[in-house]
C-alpha cells in the first residue's frame, strides 16, 4: 500500500529559527552519553488526542474518513474518534486507512505489552487491517491484527506487543485499514485508545513461516525470504490472539553459515553448497517453524536470448539491447486468494524474479502505464527455474490478456510435468498469441499451475520474458 505524509501544522519562520538554534546549541560531540529518555505517555486518544499526535491518510484513502465525534462515546463522556469507510466508487477515496504518529520524537513504551482500545460500528463489521508500528520512517516495528470484527455494541479489544523492551522510541502509535463490505460503506468509532501492562496476557507463541518446518533446495546465489512472521498471546478474556509482526521483533540465525546467511529483516542468502536449517527467537523464546535449505550448487544461468530485439517488447529481460518496457509490477498481490510472494534477487549482474508459495502470479502493465500494443508480435516467451523436485501431475501455465472496452481475450500455454516440466534446469514456456483477434492493448499476463494442485506453495525463478515476432 502506498503511503502519503499529509501534514497541516506550519510553523511560523522565528520559532523554527529558535528552534534550530536551541537544538544546535544542545549538540554535543561526546562519545559514550546515553540517549535522552522519551516520555512513556501511553494515551493515544483519551477524549482527544494525545500531545504531538498527528495523522496521516494513506494515498488513495479518503482523506476525511476521520473525525473526531462528541456525539457517540465510550460511556457517554468527552469524544471518541470515528471513521467513515467509503462506498465503491466514492470519488473522495477507495478505502479509508491511516496512521497516527507521534511527532515529538516517539514515546517510550516498554513498560506496556499491549494496545487496547474500545470499539463498536454502526452495523456488524470487519476491519482489514488495524495495529501500531507503521510510522513511515521504515515501519521497524509493525504489528498487524486482521480482520478484527466489530459489533453495535462497545467492546475492548487488545492487541499484544511482541516484545516491549523494543519500543524505546516508539512513532508510530495507531494504524488502520479499511474498505467496504459488499460494495457498502460503513462507520466505527474508537474510544479510550491506549498503551496498558496487562498482567493476563500469558502463553505467547511466536512463529515464523507460519509455523511450519519447510525444506526448500537451493542454488549458490539464490535468496529466499522468510515470510509468514506471527505471534500469539492468550488474552485477558481467555481468547487467543494472533498478530502478524515485522522481522525486527525477531533473531533470526543459521545452523550452517557457510551454506546459507540470513539477515536481520530475515533475508536468506545461500552462499554455499550443503544443507542450513533457518531459525529464530523472539524475546529469547524459540519460534515455531524453521526453513531447512539444501544448496545443490552453483546458480545456473539462463540461455542467452538470440531473437532480435527490433523484434522484441521485453517485459524482463537483461539480454543486450532489449529494453524492458514500464511495468506496474511483476507480483500483483490478490488478497486474500494469492498466496505467491516475492523475493527477486541478482546473480552475475543478471536480475531474476523469484516466486515463493506459488499458486498464481500476475504481471500487470496496463493501470498506470499504457497497455501493450503487440499487434506485430507473434509470441510471448518465459524462462522458467524450478530448483525443488517438481511433482508428478504438475503443470505450469502462462495466459496473456488483452482488454479492449471490457471485451476481453486471451491466449495460453502450458508445460506439464510429462512433456518438459523439469527441475535442475531453464525451460522456456512459449504462448502463440497468433489466434488472438486484438492484441493491440495487452495488459496483464497471469502464471498459474492450471487448475492443479501439484505446484502448490512451490518456489521458481523467472527472467526473459518478451514478446516477440517470428519472422
Amino acid at each position: 500500500m502506498k503511503k502519503m505524509v499529509k501534514k497541516n501544522t506550519t510553523y511560523p519562520i522565528w520559532i523554527a529559527m529558535l528552534l534550530f538554534l536551541a537544538a544546535t546549541a544542545c549538540e554535543r560531540s561526546v562519545d559514550g552519553l546515553s540517549q535522552p529518555d522519551f516520555p512513556a505517555n501511553p494515551d493515544v486518544f483519551i477524549n482527544s488526542f494525545s500531545a504531538g499526535m498527528e495523522y496521516y491518510p494513506y494515498e488513495g484513502s479518503r482523506a476525511e474518513a476521520f473525525s473526531v465525534d462528541t456525539e457517540t462515546t465510550f460511556g457517554n463522556r468527552g469524544a471518541s474518534m470515528r471513521f467513515d469507510v467509503p462506498n465503491v466508487g466514492d470519488p473522495q477515496g477507495a478505502f479509508a486507512g491511516a496512521i497516527f504518529r507521534d511527532d515529538n520524537g516517539g514515546r517510550n513504551m516498554s513498560s506496556y505489552n499491549a494496545l487496547t482500545f474500545y470499539a463498536k460500528a454502526n452495523q456488524a463489521s470487519t476491519l482489514a487491517n488495524i495495529g501500531f508500528g507503521q510510522d513511515f520512517f521504515g515501519d521497524e516495528f509493525e504489528v498487524s491484527l486482521s480482520e478484527l470484527r466489530l459489533t453495535t455494541n462497545w467492546r475492548k479489544y487488545t492487541i499484544p506487543i511482541p516484545d516491549p523492551s523494543l519500543l524505546t522510541q516508539h512513532k508510530g502509535l495507531l494504524w488502520y485499514a479499511a474498505g467496504p463490505e459488499n460494495g457498502d460503506g460503513f462507520s466505527f468509532w474508537m474510544d479510550e485508545v491506549k498503551y496498558e501492562r496487562l498482567d493476563d496476557i500469558a502463553q505467547s507463541r511466536p512463529a515464523i513461516l507460519n509455523g511450519a518446518n519447510i525444506s526448500q533446495t537451493s542454488l549458490v546465489g539464490s535468496s529466499l525470504q522468510i515470510v509468514g512472521l506471527q505471534y500469539t498471546a492468550n488474552l485477558p478474556d481467555g481468547q487467543d490472539v494472533t498478530i502478524g509482526t515485522a522481522p525486527a521483533y525477531f533473531e533470526f540465525s543459521s545452523s550452517n553459515t557457510n551454506v546459507a546467511t540470513v539477515s536481520a529483516d530475515g533475508s536468506v542468502s545461500v552462499v554455499g553448497e550443503g544443507t542450513a536449517v533457518i531459525t529464530a527467537t523472539l524475546a529469547g523464546q524459540d519460534a515455531a517453524g524453521s526453513l531447512t535449505i539444501d544448496s545443490s550448487g552453483e546458480f545456473i544461468l539462463p540461455p542467452e536470448p538470440t531473437i532480435d530485439p527490433a523484434n522484441v517488447i521485453s517485459i524482463f529481460s537483461d539480454a543486450e539491447g532489449y529494453e524492458d518496457i514500464p511495468v506496474d509490477f511483476y507480483n500483483g498481490f490478490y488478497a486474500p486468494f494469492q498466496t505467491t510472494t516475492s523475493n527477486d534477487f541478482e546473480r552475475e549482474g543478471q536480475r531474476f524474479l523469484g516466486y515463493e508459495n506459488f499458486n498464481f502470479v500476475g504481471i500487470e502493465f496496463n493501470q498506470n502505464v499504457p497497455t501493450v500494443d503487440g499487434s506485430e508480435m507473434t509470441h510471448l516467451t518465459f524462462d522458467l527455474f524450478f530448483p525443488d523436485e517438481v511433482p508428478a501431475g504438475s503443470a505450469i501455465r502462462a495466459r496473456i490478456i488483452n482488454d479492449v472496452g471490457g471485451a476481453e481475450q486471451s491466449a495460453s500455454a502450458t508445460i506439464t510435468s510429462d512433456d518438459g516440466l523439469v527441475s535442475g534446469e531453464w525451460i522456456q514456456l512459449v504462448v502463440d498469441i497468433r489466434d488472438m483477434e486484438d492484441r493491440s492493448q495487452l495488459g496483464q499476463i497471469i502464471l498459474d499451475s492450471d487448475e492443479g494442485p501439484a505446484l502448490a506453495g512451490a518456489t521458481f525463478y523467472a527472467t526473459n520474458i518478451y514478446f516477440f515476432r517470428d519472422e
